[in-house]
């Protein structure tokens, strides 16, 4: 059994009555939509067409947004229902990052994720989900897409349906017919900043309607005219603890590498120095992951009911060991004189994985394209070397230019979508290229390669050239978080 929609948007009128029917029948707050009408516009006056299309979860079979979910609270029904428990979120939003289609949102009472779940409640009582019963052309169809006899599966076996995004591999099962192309390809419509009923009005942590279209690689073939809106679910918090994170391996894996080669084994600043500063800004990291969340309250639910496919889990396993060991290492140097080899080594091994598995975590966010860079893993690890280490200018040096090589090389190399070629032009070419050109490039890379060159070895200049290196990490990280929510995925 697997039920699915379709919407025959040859018979839909666009009368809002399922957004409607739906707020009501799951008490949904102003502002935020289970399902929704969205509208574009071709051609110009006179010669114009207005298109329309009903929007929501997709149901898919293979739902990034329960991979990603850290604590179960998405789960698959067995009749193929995605469904929610909101007893279990903890308001990550990292479902919202998964999902290619804009289909969850947070609940402003509850603070917690939720989205269209097919009526279950009504499903599991033999009724149809109330847009179903109320559309009155009868443009919405819900079935079991496995029963050959029911009018759904007779649709998608006889008719030209299309579906949103089925490149992303989640198999959805929504399907449209006569659906207008440019409705399920956000990424070929102009959003200027009004609508035929209103001016739009500026939502945090969104950035501009013309930074959206990332000034478009191609022309657009039409106009939005109505949507809801979409905030960017991850802000500063996300790029903070990308930043500490980033410091506090970068500490442990230099220390670890260094004592390692015998250097500095028997100095306060490897024995004990290095690890005090992992562990505080391991704290950070935590304090950081812990306010993002919408139920902050509910943080324990990632180890009491954790869901082990999810790499917020497996992230949060690895932050604990890195600073349990850490903490090991302290102790062995403030009352053994320094850590064992076995120690070092074994806390630079997990050290790599704290600065690089927040990779594996931005791969699970399906619905953004630029984070699913195959680069992204070696940028957070040369990223974690940028530590401040007045003594490894050379080993600075070196990690900034292969970090500036790398970032060179992902904007100019050819892209694998054009969400990605649209994002990345946000930060080159965008509202975000004057941060990124001078902030990350110049002042956060070539300035301390150049200071780094010219200091034969100073301390004073090392250190300038490491907080320089650390100031253009920070920009770096911001903007990479802000550009990858920049392309609209609906």
């Amino acid at each position: 059994m697997r039920y699915g929609f379709v919407i025959d948007q040859n018979r839909c009128i666009g009368c809002h009555a399922c957004t409607v029917a739906c707020k009501e029948e799951h008490d949904v707050p102003v502002g935020v939509f289970r399902t929704w009408v969205k509208y574009i516009e071709k051609g110009e006056f006179p010669n114009t067409s207005r298109h329309f299309g009903v929007m929501r979860c997709n149901h898919c079979e293979a739902a990034p947004c329960v991979e990603i979910c850290p604590t179960r609270a998405l789960y698959k029904r067995p009749d193929g229902i995605v469904d929610f428990d909101n007893s279990r979120c903890i308001g990550c939003k990292s479902c919202m990052q998964a999902c290619p289609y804009d289909a969850l949102y947070i609940d402003p009472r509850s603070n917690t994720a939720a989205k269209c779940n097919f009526c279950a409640h009504r499903v599991d009582n033999g009724l149809e989900p109330a847009c179903v019963i109320v559309c009155p052309t009868r443009a919405i169809i819900a079935g079991d897409l496995d029963e050959p006899a029911s009018v759904a599966s007779r649709i998608v076996a006889t008719q030209k349906v299309s579906a949103r995004k089925p490149h992303k591999g989640t198999h959805p099962k929504l399907f449209y017919v006569g659906i207008d192309g440019d409705l399920i390809e956000p990424g070929a419509i102009a959003r200027p900043e009004s609508y035929f009923w209103s001016e739009k009005r500026a939502v945090p942590g969104l950035l501009a309607p013309t930074v959206a279209t990332a000034d478009s690689v191609a022309p657009p073939r039409a106009r939005e005219t109505y949507d809801v809106a979409h905030p960017a679910p991850w802000g500063w918090e996300v790029a903070a603890y990308l930043w500490t994170k980033s410091i506090a391996a970068g500490v442990l894996m230099v220390a670890a590498f260094l004592g390692a080669l015998g250097y500095g084994a028997d100095k306060p600043l490897f024995a004990i120095a290095s690890p005090a500063v992992a562990i505080a800004f391991l704290v950070i990291t935590a304090f950081l992951l812990v306010i993002d969340l919408k139920r902050p309250d509910r943080f324990h639910y990632l180890l009491l009911k954790g869901n082990p496919s999810s790499w917020l889990v497996r992230g949060g396993y690895i932050l604990m060991s890195c600073g349990g060991l850490a903490a090991l290492w302290l102790g062995a140097g403030m009352f053994l004189g320094g850590p064992p080899l076995a120690l070092t080594a074994a806390t630079g091994l997990v050290a790599i994985a704290c600065a690089c598995y927040t990779a594996f975590l931005f791969a699970q966010a399906k619905g953004r394209d630029l984070w699913q860079s195959p680069l992204f893993f070696w940028h957070l690890l040369v990223q974690a070397i940028r530590k401040l280490e007045t003594t490894a200018g050379a080993l600075l040096a070196a990690s900034l230019a292969v970090g500036l090589g790398m970032i060179l090389a992902e904007i100019a190399l050819p892209h694998v979508s054009e969400d990605v070629k649209r994002a990345t032009r946000v930060f080159t070419h965008g509202a975000l290229s004057v941060r990124f050109w001078f902030g990350a490039i110049v002042l956060g890379a070539l300035v301390p390669i150049v200071i780094v060159l010219i200091s034969d070895g100073g301390v004073a200049l090392n250190v300038l050239a490491a907080l320089l290196a650390l100031a253009g990490l920070w920009v770096f990280e911001d903007l990479w978080v802000k550009a990858g929510q920049a392309v609209p995925l609906s």
